[in-house]
């Protein structure tokens, strides 16, 4: 077994290869690592998350991996300003126009002055 992390082995073998699949690239690991089957399952979720956060490496489409020196900026980033977000406020508001509201009804429970009094 090495003494080189996961990350470390996979751009090692990165260095010869190109735009390899995941499980590939995984089964590469495992081998030059030495793992068992159940260390492999144990160890694949912390490898992905790896390859994610390593700067070295850079993900391309169909779940294939390189190394980000062999790509410019434009190959491995793309305008994320035309993505649309659904803002959190305007579906709460949705919401609330669809549910019924019992807060009228209790209203006339509550005093405000004695409300402004109490706060301070």
């Amino acid at each position: 077994m090495s003494n080189k992390s996961m990350t470390d082995i996979a751009h090692e073998y990165m260095k010869t290869h190109n735009a390899v699949s995941f499980s590939v690239l995984w089964s590469e690991v495992c081998t030059l690592l030495g793992f068992s089957q159940s260390q492999a399952e144990a160890k694949i979720a912390q490898f992905y998350s790896a390859l994610m956060l390593d700067a070295r490496f850079t993900a391309l489409p169909d779940n294939k991996w390189d190394l980000r020196k062999n790509y410019t900026y434009k190959d491995t980033h793309f305008d994320t300003s035309s993505i649309l977000i659904e803002d959190d406020n305007e579906r709460d508001d949705d919401d609330e126009d669809d549910v019924s509201s019992d807060d009228d009804e209790y209203e006339d429970d509550f005093d405000d002055e004695e409300i402004e009094e109490e706060t301070f």
